[in-house]
């Protein structure tokens, strides 16, 4: 198995996730309200890059008879007219359960476009992480895509990465080949612990604080909330088929 690390979704070109499996992170906090809201039974997440292509998804499958909720935030503030923002806490079951889900945010629905012409797409976060190792232990490629900030490296995300890189280490059968950038979170997961504190002291974290939902980040925080591992195909986030 060879494992490789994209810090941000414009690393990746064209060809790179050729066979491989990609797992898509953005812990604050797209990832963590996917894995939230299929774990809580939507029954879909459409990931949309803008305003438009959200409004244009949302008016076709309401004319397929759903009524697709729409999803997301810019500046990390729920979108003006949108049903749900981009908290993990707005992801119930009571909300969420049965439902199409259109989210557009700032940084992670981006890296679920770059993603796309990978074997597989995977949805992961804290939430996840043990759940995201075992799913990909007798892959033969794993390409970790960090949505970062903006176009730019994003510790919360890389932390992650290193999370799961150091669990995937330890389920894989056979000899496991880090690239640079597998070796740099692997060893970033060693220095960084798991905790809202942690997070606060991201420049992700930092931004959620200063528009006042940092309580978020406690709950971005929670290891192993959950034991599923939404995919992505064909642009459409589904939980994994039995």
């Amino acid at each position: 198995m060879r494992v490789d690390v994209y810090c941000t979704p414009e690393e990746v070109r064209a060809g790179d996730l050729a066979g491989a499996t990609a797992v898509v992170i953005d812990v604050v906090r797209a990832t963590s309200c996917i894995v939230e809201a299929i774990a809580n039974g939507a029954r879909a997440v459409h990931p949309a890059v803008s305003l438009e292509e959200a409004a244009v998804l949302q008016a076709r499958l309401n004319g397929h008879g759903d009524r697709a909720l729409l999803c997301g935030e810019r500046g990390g503030l729920r979108i003006d007219g949108f049903d749900l923002g981009n908290s993990p806490t707005e992801f119930t079951a009571a909300a969420v359960g049965g439902r199409r889900l259109v989210m557009t945010t700032t940084n992670g629905t981006r890296a679920f476009a770059a993603a796309r012409h990978a074997d597989r797409v995977l949805a992961a976060s804290f939430f996840n992480r043990s759940a995201v190792a075992d799913a990909v232990r007798d892959d033969d490629a794993v390409a970790i895509v960090c949505a970062g900030k903006e176009g730019r490296f994003s510790l919360d995300d890389a932390v992650c990465a290193g999370h799961i890189v150091r669990a995937l280490l330890e389920r894989a059968a056979d000899p496991v080949t880090l690239a640079d950038g597998a070796l740099a979170v692997r060893d970033l997961a060693g220095v960084h612990g798991v905790s809202a504190d942690m997070l606060a002291g991201t420049a992700a974290g930092q931004a959620l604080v200063e528009v006042g939902l940092g309580a978020d980040l406690a709950l971005c925080a929670r290891i192993d909330r959950h034991q599923i591992v939404p995919m992505m195909q064909d642009g459409v986030i589904t939980a994994p088929r039995a």
